[in-house]
């Protein structure tokens, strides 16, 4: 789970809730919506978010007031902010009785692309700054590439799968995205899911927020 603390404003940084997000993954791990609830200190009940986790994604203004952060992270502000004890996930999942879908579509299948290859893009919303941006390059252990569009460029293998993945700016600032290549192995395809799964985590970790997980061919 994804676990996010809301703040009053964009200058008040203190939390006022806890939203917590679960992407809902197809079997070639491409997502198909969120699932998500919310905790406020005001009414001090857990409901349903999917218009708030929609909202956050587009718009600018609403994700200033939201951080990323860890379950520890949004375990100690929900005790700070009277919840007591942080329910367990399975419970929390209870409460996500309404999901945000995201548009899926059959991959296109590009003349370019090899033989058992699929290409993957995991779009974020949000800014890196300096730091953020070093963090995100040491996490996936990017090269430079010489390209103003392409940050950084890394590969790897894994369970006899071979791995290339590229962090991108997109548009001036106001996203980005990791897109990852894979040429497909012998070995387990939840290996391809385990990386997706750390790259999506890996940015989000530096304050961008996840919002799709697509699939190109």
């Amino acid at each position: 789970m994804d676990y996010y603390l809301i703040s009053t404003s964009a200058y008040d940084r203190s939390p006022a809730g806890v939203l917590v997000e679960e992407f809902v993954l197809c079997e070639d791990f491409t997502a198909a919506g969120i699932d998500s609830a919310e905790w406020g200190s005001e009414t001090g009940e857990w409901l349903a978010a999917p218009e708030v986790s929609r909202a956050i994604r587009a718009n600018g203004a609403l994700r200033s007031r939201v951080t990323p952060v860890s379950r520890q992270d949004a375990r100690d502000a929900y005790a700070y902010l009277g919840g007591g004890e942080l329910p367990e996930e399975d419970r929390l999942r209870e409460h996500f009785r309404r999901r945000q879908p995201l548009p899926t579509s059959s991959p296109l299948h590009l003349g370019s692309a090899p033989a058992k290859a699929r290409r993957y893009r995991i779009l974020f919303a949000g800014e890196l700054g300096a730091d953020g941006l070093a963090a995100a390059q040491a996490a996936l252990r990017l090269e430079p590439t010489g390209d103003a569009r392409v940050v950084g460029k890394a590969s790897g293998s894994v369970s006899g799968h071979g791995f290339t993945w590229e962090l991108r700016r997109i548009g001036a600032g106001i996203a980005w995205c990791v897109d990852v290549t894979v040429r497909l192995g012998a070995g387990p395809l939840a290996t391809l899911g385990a990386l997706l799964h750390h790259h999506r985590q890996a940015i989000r970790e530096q304050g961008l927020i996840p919002v799709t997980v697509e699939r190109f061919a």
